[in-house]
C-alpha cells in the first residue's frame, strides 16, 4: 500500500476513534447538529444502508431518521440521537468492517460475513476477550492489525458483512478461529477442529 494513503488512513482511523469513544458527559449529536462528525456517521450510515443521500455534515430529518433505523435494527433505544451507547456502536461496526476488509476482501460475501461472525463469537467465547476491540487487538489475533492492512478504507460490502453478522448470520456454525490453510505458518492452528470451509478460509472451534 502506499505510504501516504497508509499514513492518510491511519490519521482517518484515529479521528474516528476519537469521535466514537465519547465521555459521558460528552455531548451528543441530533438534528442540528453539524461538522465532521455528522460526516462520519453520514458515511458510516450510507455503508451500512441507512442512508440514501450524499453526506452533507448537517444532521438533519433524514440523518436523525437513518440514525433511528440504525438504532433499531442494532437494539439501542432508536431516539435518532447519536448518543454514548450508538457512537460505541457505530464505532464497533466501523471496526469490524476493518476487520472484514483486512481479512477477507476477495472473498466471497458469505466469507466476509463468516469471518465477521468468527469476531462475534470470539466475544461470547470464555476464551477471548468480552469487548470488540479487546478481541481485535489481541496480540497476534488478527493478521490484518499485525500487517497494517486493517487499515484500509472499508468498502460497503465489508459494512453490509458487519450488519449481517451483527443479525444473527453466522455461516460458520458457531467458529472462534478463521485462517487460509495455504498460507498459514502458526502450525497451532492446524490442531483446531475444522467446521466449514468457505473460500480460502477454514472455519474452526
Amino acid at each position: 500500500m502506499n505510504f501516504i494513503k497508509w499514513i492518510a488512513a491511519a490519521a482517518a482511523m484515529v479521528f474516528v476513534l476519537s469521535f466514537s469513544q465519547p465521555k459521558a458527559d460528552a455531548a451528543v449529536l441530533k438534528n442540528g447538529s453539524a461538522g465532521p462528525e455528522v460526516t462520519y456517521i453520514q458515511s458510516t450510515l450510507q455503508k451500512l444502508g441507512y442512508f440514501n443521500t450524499d453526506n452533507t455534515g448537517y444532521f438533519g430529518t433524514v440523518t436523525e431518521n437513518a440514525v433511528r433505523n440504525f438504532q433499531y435494527d442494532f437494539g439501542l433505544a432508536a431516539d435518532g440521537v447519536v448518543g454514548v451507547n450508538t457512537a460505541e456502536m457505530l464505532r464497533n461496526v466501523d471496526m469490524l468492517a476493518h476487520v472484514v476488509y483486512g481479512e477477507a476482501r476477495g472473498e466471497s460475501y458469505e466469507g466476509q460475513v463468516a469471518v465477521a461472525a468468527v469476531v462475534l463469537n470470539r466475544m461470547e467465547s470464555n476464551e477471548f476477550p468480552d469487548t470488540l476491540s479487546n478481541v481485535t487487538f489481541q496480540k497476534n489475533a488478527i493478521t490484518a492489525v499485525n500487517d497494517g492492512q486493517y487499515w484500509l478504507q472499508p468498502d460497503a460490502a465489508a459494512y453490509q458483512a458487519v450488519r449481517d453478522a451483527f443479525d444473527g448470520w453466522d455461516p460458520t456454525g458457531g467458529a472462534v478461529y478463521y485462517y487460509n490453510p495455504y498460507t498459514a505458518t502458526d502450525q497451532w492452528i492446524f490442531t483446531r477442529t475444522v467446521i466449514k470451509q468457505i473460500g480460502n478460509h477454514n472455519f474452526a472451534y
